[in-house]
């Protein structure tokens, strides 16, 4: 299908959500020139050639981006309509209208609450992971030690993370501290099975050529089997970067004065559905930018393991 004719069908799409949206004025404020905005810049996407017979790169793109756009662009129509449609109540579910007009009114309060939820989660998340890197790494040099410890390594994965949270407010109080120890404790254990896991996968060729030269163990540490784990450790870390954010909200709702989960709380009970939305989206945003982060500081550090693209174009 050529250009023009991708962009009459998609400016027929919008024009009919624009009829059906009747007199909504956040509609046309808000969802129909996001929608149109993405089918405009979908529609002018042209086929670009490549070298050596491969894909286009604006194709490439446009799969990779503004198909899913579109997509979550046409749910969140969908569900908007419904709502209007069937008058649902504000207080059961809000239309997306609602939640980002929510989001926009207490932008204020969010970013209040939110310094204290990011606090305890890199900190926590900090701390678990250092502490993951130690024990791995300690049962990789001791085979007792590994023998002591894995299985009770194991048997505390069986335990809810949620069932100590009262013991640690016993005996650390409401503060950030016993927050900080929870969210260590659920972080520790994917960067410590991920990393055990690396370090027991290395090549032992690799390990007998170091040895035949003369290394010792540390050498064989250092050149061999750390960097060739560093990989798991990452994936394991962005595991447990994922639990750390919703171990933090959690957390807070044991007994907090701040945060995103005492906001969480009291925007339930207050049956403020629309501000509840909006603080769960802004808890997604906030987990996917700290994974993103994690992702970016790996290409950094071991950018051997990851494939370069540019422009779309494997390099």
């Amino acid at each position: 299908m050529k250009s023009a004719q991708w962009k009459q069908l998609w400016k027929g799409i919008w024009t009919c959500f624009w009829t059906l949206s009747g007199k909504s004025s956040i509609w046309r404020q808000t969802w129909a020139p996001a929608s149109f905005f993405l089918i405009s810049r979908l529609s002018i996407t042209q086929k670009v050639s490549c070298p050596s017979g491969k894909k286009s790169l604006n194709t490439g793109s446009m799969y990779k981006h503004f198909i899913p756009g579109l997509f979550f662009c046409f749910l969140l129509i969908i569900w908007e309509l419904l709502v209007k449609l069937f008058r649902i109540e504000a207080w059961l579910l809000p239309p997306p209208s609602a939640i980002l007009f929510s989001f926009w009114e207490s932008g204020s309060l969010l970013w209040l609450h939110t310094d204290r939820t990011l606090i305890e989660t890199v900190a926590g998340l900090g701390a678990g992971a250092v502490s993951g890197f130690i024990l791995a790494v300690a049962m990789d040099f001791s085979p007792f030690f590994k023998k002591l410890l894995y299985p009770f390594l194991l048997l505390t994965q069986t335990v809810p993370f949620i069932t100590l949270a009262p013991l640690l407010v016993i005996w650390f109080g409401f503060g950030i501290t016993a927050k900080i120890i929870l969210i260590a404790v659920v972080c520790f254990f994917p960067v410590a099975l991920n990393m055990k896991e690396g370090l027991e996968s290395t090549d032992k060729n690799l390990q007998k050529l170091v040895r035949s030269l003369g290394g010792d163990s540390r050498k064989i540490f250092s050149l061999v089997k750390l960097p060739s784990s560093l990989p798991y450790f990452f994936s394991g870390l962005r595991i447990a970067a994922a639990y750390a954010v919703l171990s933090a909200v959690i957390s807070e709702w044991i007994g907090s004065d701040r945060g995103l989960g005492i906001l969480l709380i009291r925007s339930s009970k207050s049956f403020q559905t629309d501000r509840v939305f909006a603080v769960i989206i802004f808890i997604a945003f906030i987990t996917l930018s700290l994974v993103r982060s994690i992702d970016l500081l790996g290409k950094k550090i071991i950018p051997w393991h990851y494939k370069y693209y540019k422009d779309g174009v494997k390099i």
